[in-house]
Formats: C-alpha cells, sequence, structure tokens
C-alpha cells in the first residue's frame, strides 16, 4: 500500500526555523521531519512513498537525489577524476520515493487527485501532512479501515495543551494552574488517513480544491467517513515552541515515534 504526503503547501513559517526551506525539511535531529515520518511508516512495513510537492520543491529533490551525501560523512577529491568516499551507514533506507509536482498554489484537495496516476490500480493508499509525528500503530489503523468498507478512516486525535490552563472560580481566584494541558474537549483530525480509491472521485484538479472543507463534508454526509480513535502521542510542529519541543524529546531519547531496535 502506498503513503502519500503533502509536502507542498506554503503553510505556516515557523520565524526563525523556516524561512527558506519547506516545512517539512525542517530538521529533527539533524533530520528533516518529513524522513522521520517516512521512518515511522517504513517500520511498519509500508516504503512505497508518494510526496506531492509544491512550495520550494527543489529542496525536497535535492534531499533525496543526494540521499547520502545529506546523511552520512564523506570526504570527496576534487579535480578531473572527483571520487566520493562516504563514512558510515548513513540513513540506510529501502524506500520508494515519488517526488510529483502538484503546484504551487495548489490546495489539498487537488494536489491528492493529481497524484492519481502513480497510484496506479490500488484499492487503498495511506495519506498524511509532512509535519506531524505519531506513535499511531498502523496496523490496528489498517486493519480498522479494511473492517468497515467506508472510502475514508481518519485518525481523531486529541489536541495537545500549547498554553498553559487557567482554572479560576466564580471571583476570578485561580483554582489551578497546569502548564501543559491535555484539551479535554472533542477529537481533531490528525492526519495518518487512510483512503479507498474512490475517494478520488471526491476531488478534482481545481487548485482552490480543500480537502478538509467539501470532499470531507460530502463524505460525512454520505456516511463514507470513519474515525479511528488514537489516544496515544500525535504532535504538530506549527510554532518554534512545538519545534523545540519535537527536537528536545529526540535528543532526550524520548521521542515515542522512534523504534528501538
Amino acid at each position: 500500500m502506498k503513503t502519500v504526503i503533502l509536502c507542498g503547501g506554503k503553510g505556516t513559517r515557523i520565524r526563525d526555523v523556516a524561512d527558506n526551506i519547506p516545512k517539512p525539511m525542517i530538521p529533527i535531529g539533524g533530520i528533516p521531519i518529513l524522513w522521520h515520518i517516512m521512518n515511522y511508516y517504513s517500520n511498519w512495513s509500508y516504503k512505497d512513498f508518494i510526496l506531492c510537492l509544491g512550495y520550494k520543491n527543489t529542496v525536497i529533490k535535492d534531499f533525496f537525489l543526494n540521499y547520502r551525501a545529506h546523511t552520512s560523512d564523506f570526504t570527496i577529491s576534487l579535480g578531473d577524476s572527483q571520487n566520493i568516499e562516504y563514512f558510515g551507514n548513513s540513513k540506510n533506507v529501502d524506500w520508494k520515493v515519488t517526488l510529483a509536482e502538484t503546484g504551487l498554489e495548489a490546495m489539498t484537495g487537488s494536489r491528492i487527485r493529481k497524484i492519481r496516476k502513480y497510484l496506479n490500480d490500488d484499492e487503498n493508499f495511506m495519506l498524511t501532512y509532512g509535519d506531524g509525528l505519531s506513535d499511531i500503530n498502523i496496523n490496528k489503523l489498517v486493519n480498522f479501515h479494511k473492517s468497515h468498507g467506508k472510502i475514508l478512516t481518519v485518525s481523531g486525535v486529541r489536541p495537545p495543551g500549547r498554553f498553559g490552563e487557567l482554572v479560576c472560580n466564580s471571583h476570578g481566584l485561580a483554582t489551578e494552574f497546569n502548564e501543559k494541558p491535555q484539551t479535554t474537549g472533542g477529537l481533531i483530525s490528525g492526519g495518518y488517513f487512510v483512503c479507498r480509491r474512490e475517494l478520488l472521485d471526491y476531488l478534482t484538479d481545481d487548485d482552490s480544491l480543500v480537502f478538509e472543507k467539501d470532499p470531507m463534508q460530502r463524505l460525512v454526509s454520505e456516511k463514507q467517513l470513519m474515525v479511528y480513535e488514537h489516544e496515544g502521542f500525535w504532535q504538530p510542529m506549527d510554532t518554534y515552541r512545538e519545534y523545540q519541543l519535537l527536537n528536545e524529546m529526540y535528543d532526550n531519547g524520548n521521542a515515542p515515534w522512534v523504534f528501538s531496535n
């Protein structure tokens, strides 16, 4: 089953971090968050990827075209007979990666539609965003999707608290303060979708088509969207604070999305 990753949007720029690179290329532990997402799927044996490119696409292309140079030390001998000697095992992977141009201004629905030719005749495919990490059990997610037979499965998560939560009484007296609260509200879409091929019939090549609006609302109205509830770790990277958090977790060996070998 192929995994489609949305990497083309201009998105939210993270000041002092992503002024000159697309968000999926922002590093965690020196390696782009996109690589971490792909590596997570790979550890569940899903290694065939389609990347929907747009904004600053050449940065992503260069990373994969020069993958070994980006992920290992090397000595290069310059001159007429250029030679490169690499050291270490690098980040050895056995992935198949299709890098697809889906337009600079295209929205998510249009991007998905434009890569349909790379899905071949696959009955199902996975879909996610290039800026969010999770420890979701991919096998359970896929099995859930196949069990209900609907067109789309979305992973429902509870968003992590970004700000300190103050609880006070009717007089304004603080009674509780939680530095990093977990929301007690409803679920939100965390990405990590599984889709039947019929999803493409709900999409068009119109660059203004937002997957999360009309197509998903239509799927809901037609009772074709199911939610896989994930109570574990899920963290987007939309702010500098979240960028720091994910890097601290990785540097401290406390990254739930990293498989221990």
